[in-house]
């Protein structure tokens, strides 16, 4: 039997000369800024508060009521017409007439969101009673006309000189394109 001897085994010549080869070398160079942070002391002022949200809650206590009995209502009327106090109620348009005096008391209202005390505004004729009652006493007015206006009509506010009550909604329902407006003057 023949044996395998590793020092005669088969000898591989190296070639005389080698393929050419490619080397492609990348060099990636990173460079970092060192970065400066600069504390500014604090102000000795006290911070500025933010200013007032025009829809936050008118806290007035109520003027009275407002009865239109035609169609039912018997409701507070509260001073303000922010939506926070109309959701509420009717509102008395600040700076206008107080029931009973002299000039142009603006109420305004909802038709048909939250208590919708005005949603009937548009069955109101000339003559129908509309009342007010405050700690000065208790004031009838008769509606003399009802008219619709757009939003941008705030002559509808305008002080008058003789009795008068305006009062105003939203129209038609569930819109605000327009305004409903009701005329009064005070009953003799």
């Amino acid at each position: 039997m023949a044996s395998f001897d590793a020092d005669s085994a088969i000898t591989v010549a190296p070639p005389t000369s080698l393929p050419p080869t490619t080397t492609t070398t990348t060099t990636t160079t990173t460079t970092t800024t060192p970065t400066t942070t600069t504390t500014l002391p604090l102000p000795d002022t006290d911070p500025v508060a933010p200013p007032p949200d025009p829809r936050a809650a008118e806290n007035n206590p109520p003027l009275g009521r407002i009865a239109i009995p035609k169609v039912g209502l018997d409701a507070e009327l509260e001073e303000g017409i922010r939506l926070t106090t109309l959701n509420r109620g009717p509102g008395h348009w600040p700076g206008s007439a107080m029931p009973g005096q002299v000039g142009n008391v603006v109420v305004a209202g909802h038709r048909t969101s939250h208590g919708a005390e005005f949603r009937h505004l548009d069955q109101l004729n000339p003559g129908d009673e509309v009342i007010f009652t405050t700690a000065e006493g208790t004031h009838t007015y008769h509606v003399t006309g009802t008219q619709i206006v757009t939003p941008d009509a705030l002559w509808i506010t305008d002080p008058t000189p003789t009795p008068t009550a305006t009062l105003f909604a939203c129209h038609p329902l569930g819109s605000t394109a327009k305004r409903i407006v009701v005329s009064l003057a005070l009953a003799t």
